[in-house]
């Protein structure tokens, strides 16, 4: 394996989670006897210019074709966007005249509200039946993966755009620099492109291993992000912390000709970088045993729930939480099924593990003991929606970044769980 970004072969391993199935590849009844392939899932990381990264044994077309994910079905993350785009019409005076385009815009959760504002806009999203769902809800969207060709065609059929977006997209792509070309081509000289990622810094100190999957090819830090873009003519300008997915950045770039200093911010976190170690191989080495560590916390949890006869079911069908539930060898002894808003997941199957899905319904239907909530990044809204659980004593349980049960009217959030 080469790196990514700067090509070196010298990379160090750093977490390995065994070889698992594609995250999002759900199982039909009518699958559970076939084989099932599953890939080495191992992070590594680059000596030389401290990348994260994975093997690309997983193509994204094999992926994105048809995906499981739909970004609409998350309340919190519809408001986030919402949010953003309100934000954005302000920081970069958008208006009628201006165009908008988001790469990865998923079922449009994010560019109905540019639609809402009265600014043209185009979605670029790989995948057919999340794309055709943007489209009926009324927001532009073409079938393509980015690519330099894609970029080129966009901008010859649209013009250049004031703004683009790039949210949670640029972990999912190992053509880092065909990529990062395609944002460059799209972006008009004096615009902007808006890139949210997971910030490797929290993968690292709170030992985030279930946000690692197929999917994502690398995990940034504002050091590598700015070493990437910079390839392809983008320079970073400002970056915001954000609480989503257990803390995530916002950076902006701009085209390196017109850029100014860094901002303020972007130093800050820089810094705070460099004290977590994380401008250096050895702050990564402690990831490996940390992870050991919450696996076995999580095990001798759900085993004593066993032997004391409770019943517990999950919260949640996301990628994350496959990568949890393989990692740990979670099956239908230690959760009986899980519940998901995403109607595509009814009646299927988590991959590897074969954990039934069924409709969220189920859960006070059956009044379990313990609901274990899979995407734990969701902690403020999905505690306000269990909340009924409290009804018949059941508990509402995190698995992440520490253990713990929920308040929901009944015990306290610091309560931790031996």
């Amino acid at each position: 394996m080469h790196c990514r970004l700067c090509g070196s072969a010298d990379l160090e391993s750093v977490l390995d989670l065994g070889a698992t199935p594609p995250c999002e590849s759900f199982l039909t009844a009518a699958q559970l006897d076939d084989p099932e392939p599953t890939y080495p899932l191992h992070l590594r990381l680059c000596r030389e210019c401290l990348l994260l990264q994975i093997p690309a044994l997983v193509s994204p077309a094999e992926t994105f074709t048809e995906y499981a994910y739909f970004s609409s079905f998350s309340s919190s993350w519809v408001d986030h966007a919402r949010t953003f785009v309100q934000e954005s019409v302000r920081r970069l005076d958008l208006s009628d005249e201006s165009f908008v385009v988001e790469v990865a815009s998923n079922d449009g959760y994010l560019l109905q509200h540019v639609v809402d504002a009265g600014i043209r806009c185009l979605g670029i999203e790989p995948s057919v039946n999340v794309g055709a769902a943007a489209r009926e809800s009324g927001v532009p969207t073409e079938t393509a993966f980015l690519d330099p060709s894609t970029a080129a065609r966009v901008r010859a059929a649209h013009g250049p755009a004031d703004l683009v977006v790039a949210n949670n997209v640029y972990a999912h792509i190992p053509d880092v620099a065909g990529f990062t070309e395609g944002l460059r081509t799209l972006v008009s000289d004096h615009g902007m492109v808006s890139i949210e990622v997971h910030h490797a810094l929290h993968l690292v100190a709170d030992a985030q291993f279930d946000t690692v999957y197929h999917e994502h090819f690398q995990y940034w830090t504002v050091l590598t992000a700015t070493r990437a873009l910079a390839k392809g003519d983008l320079t970073v300008v400002d970056v915001e912390e954000l609480p989503t997915h257990g803390g995530s950045v916002r950076i902006w770039a701009t085209p390196s000709a017109n850029a100014g200093p860094p901002s303020e911010r972007t130093l800050d976190l820089l810094a705070a970088e460099q004290r977590a170690g994380l401008h250096h191989v050895v702050g990564y080495r402690g990831l490996e045993k940390a992870a050991r560590g919450v696996r076995a916390t999580l095990l001798e949890f759900l085993l004593d729930c066993r032997r004391r006869g409770e019943r517990v079911v999950g919260y949640g069908a996301p990628g994350k939480g496959n990568t949890l539930l393989n990692y740990c060898g979670i099956r239908t002894d230690l959760l009986e099924y899980t519940v998901d808003r995403n109607p595509y997941k009814h009646g299927r199957f988590t991959p590897g593990t074969r954990i039934p899905v069924h409709h969220p319904d189920r859960i006070a239907a059956d009044s379990p003991d313990v609901v274990l909530v899979l995407p734990w990044n969701l902690e403020s809204e999905l505690t306000e929606q269990l909340s009924y659980v409290a009804e018949w004593g059941g508990r509402v349980v995190f698995p992440l970044p520490v253990l713990h049960t929920a308040d929901i009217g009944r015990l306290d959030t610091s309560e931790a769980l031996a």
